[in-house]
């Protein structure tokens, strides 16, 4: 396969500037939320990674990870919060080092409900979800991972709370100079565990009903455009992904174009789409033409799950997405978007390090030297 610059796929305008919300990037290539656990164990990002971040500041916008919004809503250990004065004020070296760089960058509001263990939990109490349901999946602790339990059911006069919740992590997100947010609606976590019928089984206001299990999303995403402004905010979605044992919607169709037919009323700058299983077959049975969505949805399309480069570049060929998100891809390859362009060898990541620790398969990936730029050849890293 050629590797010149001068192939004429490179000239797709994936690598191109874009409009989004009331910014222009670089190109449409986007840097996906990856939890590595390298915050402190107050949450409290680390200098550490303000390096790793300014590092990928190529990208067209960075989703910065997943950010707990409470203490309640964390559910990994080591993974950072935007609840207080601390957590502000370490997010704001990383914004300030991405910035820096000439790099956009938005951050993932969080709380993974049941997905989480009593050992991550204030006082070590039980985790909450709509509904006393125990999950299959595990949560990171300080321990490595552990089996979750089963959490307790939200009470209705909590909600609300949650929800502000959120509109105070938006808040705490502009002042740490976050560009915008995205709202973390996918990968069964607590939005989505409302959203879903086969984890709500509530039979109040918030379950039931389509309408009345979308509500808690379509609160906090209130709460949030309230603080932000839709054209700065932002959600992710994963219509059909079984990940973390929520089990598919009855109707997934009908649950996510509705949801996304509500997100329309508020202006947002994107929908965020797992397309298939998180990390897995991007076909998945009892699945819908995700295709759907894009076109209900009146801002930009995020494509999300298994993209490489000729997957991307036919994305925009075929006009399937405005933008293409990576994820794995950029844990290795701090300068994916140069060898995307001109179709250099990936570095390899070491799974060992993708969780926890220091620098080490972090922020200790080489980018290409100025000969590989030239040449289209890159040595390929094993850390």
């Amino acid at each position: 396969m050629p590797n010149s610059i001068t192939d004429s796929r490179t000239r797709s305008d994936l690598f191109e500037a874009v409009a989004l919300g009331p910014y222009r990037l670089a190109n449409r290539i986007v840097m996906a939320p990856l939890t590595r656990s390298r915050a402190g164990s107050d949450g409290v990002p680390r200098p550490l990674m303000a390096e790793y971040y300014a590092q990928r500041a190529s990208a067209g916008l960075i989703i910065a990870e997943g950010t707990n919004i409470s203490a309640q809503g964390r559910g990994y250990a080591f993974t950072p919060g935007l609840y207080t004065a601390e957590h502000v004020e370490g997010w704001k070296q990383v914004t300030k080092a991405v910035h820096a760089k000439g790099g956009r960058i938005f951050v993932q509001l969080w709380h993974v409900g049941r997905i989480s263990h009593p050992a991550l939990q204030p006082s070590g109490i039980l985790p909450v979800a709509p509904s006393a349901i125990c999950p299959s999946g595990t949560a990171y602790t300080g321990a490595g991972f552990e089996p979750c339990v089963t959490p307790r059911a939200l009470d209705i006069s909590e909600i609300p709370t949650i929800v502000e919740q959120y509109r105070t992590a938006a808040r705490n997100a502009l002042a740490a100079g976050f560009d915008g947010v995205e709202i973390h609606a996918a990968n069964g976590y607590l939005i989505e565990q409302f959203l879903r019928d086969s984890t709500n089984k509530r039979t109040d206001a918030y379950g039931g009903s389509l309408e009345s299990r979308a509500r808690f999303l379509l609160e906090v995403t209130q709460a949030v455009v309230g603080v932000c402004g839709g054209d700065r905010v932002g959600i992710r979605l994963s219509p059909l992904s079984p990940v973390n044992d929520c089990d598919l919607d009855s109707n997934p169709e009908a649950t996510y174009r509705h949801v996304v037919e509500r997100l329309n009323a508020f202006g947002l700058a994107f929908i965020h789409v797992i397309e298939g299983a998180t990390q897995g077959p991007r076909e998945v049975l009892g699945g819908f033409d995700l295709q759907i969505l894009r076109r209900t949805f009146r801002g930009l399309y995020i494509a999300n799950n298994g993209y490489d480069r000729e997957l991307a570049l036919e994305a925009r060929r075929r006009n399937l997405a405005d933008l293409v998100a990576f994820g794995r891809l950029y844990i290795a390859n701090p300068d994916l978007v140069q060898r995307l362009q001109i179709g250099a060898q990936l570095n390899v990541p070491n799974r060992a390090t993708f969780f926890g620790g220091d620098s080490a398969g972090y922020a200790d990936y080489p980018p290409m030297t100025p000969a590989a730029r030239s040449t289209g050849e890159a040595t390929v890293s094993t850390l």
